[in-house]
C-alpha cells in the first residue's frame, strides 16, 4: 500500500509526479527506557513500520502539506511559521524553522506523507515525520546535512517548535538504524554501535493497549526534574559527577540515606537500566535470548516500581506473560502510562500468543488488543528520485 498511496495521493493533488520519495522509519527501543535525557545509554532500533513522503520543491516560500492518513491539508509560508491547531503541521514548521535559524538555503515545497506506523503507541511517529521531512528537504535543496546533525536538527525542532522537551534517541534510532540490528546508543557523547538481533527462533510482538493516559506529558517532564534532583543531591558527596550516568549503584546505596525515598527510587532505575542496556548487549553477542528476556522483565519492574511511570493496563499485558509458555520477556515501552509492550517470544509460539492475550485483554478492560509482528531495518532512505520515480506507480 505504501510508497505507491502516497505517491498517487501526490499525483492527484499536484498534477505532477513527485521529485523524491522518502521512507522514514519508527522505532521500538528494546531496553534503556528515560536513561537518554540522563546521559545513560539506551538500545533502540528502526521498524518495518513507516512515514513514506512524496514531495517536489516550489520556487516560492509556500508550503503545501498534506497528510494521507488523516486526510487534512495544511498551508503556510516559510516567512510566517505559526502553530497549527491541527498539531501535526507542528513538526514540520519546526524543522523549516531550524533550517532557517541555520540559515540553510530553502524554498517552500509540495508534500504527502502517510504510513503504518500506529498513532499513539509509542513508536516514534513524530520523530520519523520531522526525520522525513529533514531528508526530503536535504536532498531537494542540496544541503548537504550529514545524518548525525540531521539527527540533532530533528531533536532541536521537537524541543524548541513542538516544545517537547524529548531525548535524543527517537530520531537517531530512526535515521541511523540498521537491518537485522539493534543500536546501543551513548546518549552523552553519540558514540553508537549495532548489535546483530539475528535469530531464527525467536521475534518481537508489540501489544498496543490502546490507551494512553493524559498523565504521560507532565509526568514525564517531573520525572526529569526529579532526575536532575538527584544528580544536585549526590553531588555533595560525589562533586565531579555530572548526570546519573556517572552514578553507580555502590555511589548510589551509600547516599541512600540522605536522599528523599522518591528521589532515591527515580535514580535507582536510571542507574540500573543503563547496567540494563550493557547487559543486554552482552547477552545479543552471543545470542543469549533468554537471558535478554530476563532483563526485559526487569526493566519493567523497575519502571512500576521505581520511576512510577506504568499503568494497570501495561502491567496487566506484562503480568499475564508471566504463565504463558513460550514468552521470554516482556515490558512496558516508551514514555509510559499506555502505549505498547514489547514481548519476545518464541516463534512457534506467537500465534497463541496473541489469540490468547487478546482474548484476556478485551474480557479485562473492552479493548481490542492491536499486536504488530516487527523486524529491524535500516534507518531513512531515498526510495526513488526524480526520473526514478516512474518505476513506483
Amino acid at each position: 500500500m505504501y510508497p505507491e498511496r502516497v505517491v498517487q495521493e501526490f499525483k492527484a493533488a499536484f498534477g505532477t509526479e513527485p521529485t523524491i520519495v522518502v521512507r522514514a522509519p519508527g522505532r521500538i527501543n528494546l531496553i534503556g527506557e528515560h536513561t537518554d535525557y540522563n546521559e545513560g545509554f539506551v538500545l533502540p532500533a528502526a521498524i518495518d513500520k513507516a512515514i513514506y513522503f512524496a514531495a517536489s520543491p516550489r520556487q516560492d516560500d509556500q508550503l503545501d502539506w498534506r497528510a494521507s492518513d488523516l486526510q487534512q491539508a495544511f498551508q503556510g509560508n516559510l516567512q510566517y511559521l505559526v502553530h497549527s491547531p491541527l498539531g501535526w503541521p507542528n513538526y514540520l514548521q519546526g524543522v523549516i524553522s531550524e533550517l532557517l535559524i541555520d540559515e540553510y538555503p530553502i524554498k517552500g515545497c509540495n508534500v504527502v506523507f502517510g504510513g503504518d506506523i500506529p498513532l499513539g503507541s509509542g513508536l516514534s511517529s513524530s520523530a520519523a515525520v520531522e526525520n522525513g521531512i529533514l531528508f526530503v528537504l536535504n536532498a531537494l535543496f542540496d544541503l548537504q546535512i550529514e545524518k548525525l546533525d540531521m539527527v540533532k536538527l530533528s531533536q532541536r525542532a521537537e524541543n524548541n517548535f513542538v516544545g517537547m522537551q524529548c531525548g535524543i534517541m527517537d530520531m537517531f534510532a530512526s535515521m541511523m538504524g540498521k537491518k537485522g540490528h539493534a543500536l546501543q546508543i551513548d546518549c552523552r557523547n553519540l558514540e553508537y554501535v549495532y548489535f546483530p538481533f539475528d535469530t531464527p527462533d525467536y521475534c518481537l510482538v508489540l501489544c498496543n493497549s490502546g490507551v494512553k493516559h493524559t498523565l504521560v506529558d507532565s509526568e514525564y517532564n517531573t520525572r526529569r526534574k526529579e532526575a536532575e534532583l538527584g544528580v544536585e543531591l549526590l553531588q555533595e558527596a560525589y562533586p565531579t559527577i555530572k548526570s546519573l550516568r556517572d552514578v553507580s549503584p555502590l555511589m548510589l546505596f551509600e547516599e541512600q540515606d540522605r536522599l528523599p525515598q522518591v528521589i532515591f527510587m527515580r535514580c535507582k532505575h536510571v542507574v540500573e537500566e543503563n547496567q540494563r542496556v550493557l547487559d543486554a548487549c552482552d547477552a545479543l553477542d552471543i545470542n543469549n535470548f533468554q537471558a535478554l528476556g530476563d532483563l526485559l522483565y526487569q526493566s519493567h519492574r523497575g519502571l512500576q516500581f521505581e520511576y512510577e511511570v506504568s499503568c494497570e493496563e501495561m502491567d496487566y499485558l506484562v503480568d499475564f506473560t508471566l504463565d504463558v509458555e513460550g514468552v521470554l520477556g516482556a515490558r512496558m515501552m516508551g514514555g509510559g502510562f499506555g502505549g505498547c509492550t514489547l514481548n519476545l517470544v518464541k516463534k512457534t509460539a506467537v500465534d497463541d500468543f496473541i489469540k490468547n492475550i487478546t482474548a484476556n485483554y478485551f474480557e479485562a478492560y473492552g479493548i481490542e488488543l492491536q499486536c504488530h509482528l516487527v523486524t529491524f531495518t535500516n534507518g531513512v532512505e531515498i526510495l526513488k528520485q526524480e526520473s526514478t520515480v516512474d518505476s513506483l506507480t
